[in-house]
């Protein structure tokens, strides 16, 4: 994707600095969430971040298995974090989930 406007180049560049190696389909999906408008007002590294530690949480870990069982999202949250840094890991990522944050 070329980068049009400075908002895109930032998000792209914190991007390629938090994930060095995720696939390119996750990438996409990450971007567009980090793009999304009720993303515009943060930073465009913690909008990344953010939109990251979404993906990975619904897409890459059992997450929405353990809402469905009746886990409330902190639960499910804290029960997914070594499943979310696994994957962070195996992506080279240069940032890890704490499971003291609350942000995230």
């Amino acid at each position: 994707m070329i980068a049009r406007t400075g908002r895109q180049r930032a998000v792209a560049k914190a991007l390629t600095l938090l994930l060095p190696a995720a696939p390119y389909a996750d990438i996409e999906k990450i971007r567009a969430d980090a793009m999304a408008p009720h993303m515009k007002t943060l930073p465009p590294s913690l909008a990344v971040w953010l939109a990251t530690v979404a993906h990975v949480r619904h897409e890459h870990t059992a997450y929405e298995n353990l809402l469905a069982e009746g886990y409330d999202r902190d639960s499910a949250r804290f029960f997914v974090v070594g499943e979310t840094n696994d994957t962070l890991t195996a992506w080279r990522a240069t940032r890890m989930l704490d499971p003291d944050d609350d942000e995230a």
